[in-house]
């Protein structure tokens, strides 16, 4: 089990944009989404990988990931 979404955008540059600050909220956190690339568009998938399931801290990464 695991959040997913995917975001689009104009361009590769603003995806790419998107996927650094999303990177930098997951250091701060200390936890880390799964990310996809591609041009006009980002997934990102987040799960508790030592649960292997869903955690409070994925609902809030997900949220502070969403307020990009």
């Amino acid at each position: 089990m695991s959040i997913q979404r995917a975001y689009g955008f104009a361009n590769f540059a603003e995806a790419l944009a998107f996927v650094n600050q999303a990177g930098e909220i997951c250091e701060v956190e200390n936890h880390h989404a799964d990310f996809s690339l591609g041009w006009g568009r980002a997934t990102v998938k987040i799960w508790t990988h030592d649960v292997g399931g869903l955690t409070r801290s994925d609902f809030i990464l997900a949220a502070k990931i969403d307020q990009i």
